[in-house]
């Protein structure tokens, strides 16, 4: 399971992308974003978890998102892409 950290602003997004994107291809199967830990963050949070959907899915994997915080989730409204992120089960 990848981990999202408390703190993903604009200043953070580069090296989060880069940690996690590493993450997702050292590990097989489904992708799983816990997002539970998120207290501080813009939309350069959404942009992290849709670039890693992308990635996901050229590799043939499922992606889901798990503790998607209230903020994060309305946020994700606003900007139409609720569907992409679809809740872990």
């Amino acid at each position: 399971m990848l981990k999202l950290p408390a703190e993903l602003t604009h200043r953070e997004a580069t090296a989060c992308l880069a940690a996690l994107s590493a993450q997702l291809a050292a590990q097989p199967g489904p992708v799983v974003v816990d997002a539970a830990e998120l207290t501080r963050f813009d939309s350069s949070a959404l942009a992290v978890l849709l670039e890693l959907r992308r990635q996901a899915l050229a590799l043939d994997r499922r992606f889901a998102v798990q503790g998607l915080v209230p903020k994060l989730r309305q946020l994700a409204g606003v900007y139409g892409v609720s569907a992409l992120l679809p809740e872990a089960v």
